[in-house]
């Protein structure tokens, strides 16, 4: 209750303020650029998956989320304080599988419902970007397990990822690259965990001043030679959408295809991005 109240408290506030330029919906690659000293950037969506696996709980079905946050504070020039997660996911079960915590979804009917689990993160810019070198930064970040093992849509568990990202803009078209590893943990047994690798690279073309095609393909790999925990399996997916900047504000939707048999086989986004000047540091 207590992180629903600051989302709203926040989006409200960002109402009664300037905004000014935007970042990277709906993709999900981090750009190594920051927001800035004293701004906040909020940005919120609708998502929807279809044929969304959960091989933790078993359950299998079209997934709603929405509304989806996220909150970015500059704390300096090159660094930035990321909060992100969501108010209200809905799940309509299409078929239940036996699998390692199915008996703990208290859920019985055709659908059950959740908060999303927040991520709290940290970016910083380590090399701005010049005409002979790409822009270069550093994220990390940790999952918080807000989302319950009951719902059948959480795990319960904590997990940690580390990235190197890497961004370059050639006439009309920005290249992102993420390269990191996660630390994800085993919600079967507390005392084991997964090692794997996540990579994401993204392109983003103008074609006006005010519209930009983009795209990306985003995953993680596990490296665990006996096999992935439920949960820590292997992802992919690929995603391409449209931005539109008006004035201040961004908005943007996109379609997403999954490349693994846990991935949902379809899905779309939309949502917008507003960034204001919120305080002066000292």
């Amino acid at each position: 209750m207590h992180t629903r109240r600051f989302v709203i408290a926040a989006l409200v506030a960002a109402a009664c303020v300037r905004p000014a330029a935007a970042q990277q919906r709906p993709l999900v690659t981090e750009d190594p650029e920051v927001i800035g000293a004293g701004r906040v950037l909020l940005e919120g969506g609708l998502d929807y998956a279809h044929d969304q696996v959960y091989p933790v709980s078993g359950l299998r079905g079209n997934l709603w989320r929405a509304p989806t946050v996220g909150i970015s504070v500059g704390i300096s020039s090159i660094a930035e304080i990321q909060i992100d997660g969501g108010l209200f996911s809905r799940l309509s079960i299409a078929s239940r599988a036996d699998a390692p915590l199915s008996s703990a979804v208290t859920a019985t009917g055709s659908s059950t419902h959740d908060v999303e689990d927040i991520v709290v993160g940290t970016k910083v810019r380590l090399m701005a970007e010049t005409a002979d070198r790409p822009a270069l930064g550093f994220r990390f970040a940790t999952k918080l397990p807000t989302a319950s093992n009951e719902s059948g849509l959480g795990t319960d568990t904590t997990d940690f990822l580390v990235s190197l990202l890497g961004a370059k803009t050639v006439r009309s078209i920005r290249t992102v690259g993420n390269f990191g590893f996660g630390i994800l943990a085993d919600p079967t047994q507390g005392d084991h965990q997964n090692d794997v690798l996540t990579y994401g690279v993204s392109l983003a073309r103008a074609v006006t001043q005010q519209t930009e095609i983009v795209g990306e393909l985003n995953g993680r790999l596990s490296t665990r030679a006996g096999g992935a925990f439920p949960g820590t399996e292997s992802r992919a997916s690929f995603r391409m959408g449209a931005r539109y900047t008006r004035g201040a504000l961004r908005l943007d939707a996109g379609g997403l295809v999954g490349l693994t048999s846990l991935d949902p086989t379809l899905g779309f986004t939309a949502g917008f991005t507003y960034v204001f000047d919120a305080f002066t540091l000292p």
